[in-house]
């Protein structure tokens, strides 16, 4: 069985590296070995499944990762984080050394990694940007099919809510472009240093083909739009983008989408042909 961090080892390794765990950087450390595993069982990995994980940190995860999967890509930002890590792994994990990659770099800027390029994403995402960074990780790396990333449970429900939901919003919609989302657990704040105020919940991940015939950037435009001004009507909502109400009422009627309806109640793929009316509509204007 691979050798886990608990809290011992934790508190051991943080003190050596003389690191004090950073808000701004949302770092919480994962010390309790059975919600690594856990998380691990629930990724469903194979064992030729290429890891991507983003925020390390002291690799808590990335020990047991290296013992379920043919290789990980762990992306860390922070420099002593980054090479600290090859030196846990090659004390814990010695027989899996070869199987990791570190990446020194900020995920928001990620573009490529090396080979073996990734297929799954497992990852204790840092709160403060977990969104922007799974968006960006599905939009610049295609190979990856699945994935299991945790987030602050606010978060997590918003990502898996569903149209018409309270919280169905900006990010739900956009990873609906990418993926299907599911809730697949909560995690309690108490297995995390420094423990949060709030508790984490694990997001299901599989990839899925985009809406047919629609552009990504101009889609998002829509949504983006649409959520601007949640509560009015997508009519009025959408006037500014389409160049006035009444051009954004046609938009929507050809998108077969009702003018009185709102951001919320709309799918993806309602989104998508909203965008792709308007391109027509740009072009019978031109």
């Amino acid at each position: 069985m691979t050798a886990l961090l608990g809290p011992a080892e934790i508190r051991q390794l943080a003190d050596r590296l003389g690191l004090r765990p950073s808000k701004r950087r949302g770092q919480n450390f994962v010390h309790d070995p059975n919600t690594v595993r856990r998380i691990v069982h629930t990724a469903a990995l194979s064992p030729s499944d290429v890891v991507l994980e983003v925020g390390p940190g002291l690799g808590s995860l990335t020990l047991a990762l290296l013992g379920a999967a043919a290789h990980v890509h762990a992306v860390e930002v922070e420099p002593v984080l980054a090479r600290a890590l090859p030196a846990t792994v090659a004390r814990h994990v010695p027989q899996y050394a070869d199987r990791l990659t570190v990446v020194e770099q900020d995920a928001l800027t990620l573009t490529e990694v090396p080979e073996p390029a990734p297929t799954a994403l497992v990852s204790n995402l840092p709160y403060n940007v977990a969104v922007p960074v799974l968006l960006h990780l599905l939009a610049v790396l295609p190979g990856i099919r699945r994935g299991l990333v945790m987030v602050q449970q606010e978060v997590a429900d918003r990502l898996t809510a569903a149209p018409g939901s309270r919280v169905y919003g900006v990010p739900t919609v956009k990873l609906a472009w990418f993926a299907t989302a599911r809730p697949a657990g909560r995690i309690p704040r108490s297995v995390f240093w420094p423990v949060p105020n709030v508790d984490s919940g694990l997001v299901a991940l599989d990839r899925r083909e985009p809406p047919a015939g629609a552009d990504r950037a101009a889609t998002f435009a829509v949504v983006d739009a649409a959520f601007g001004q949640r509560r009015k009507t997508l009519r009025a909502a959408l006037a500014g983008w389409a160049g006035g109400a009444d051009r954004a009422a046609a938009v929507l009627e050809r998108a077969g989408v009702a003018p009185a309806a709102r951001a919320e109640s709309l799918t993806i793929e309602q989104f998508a042909a909203i965008a792709v009316a308007g391109d027509q509509s740009e072009g019978a204007h031109a």
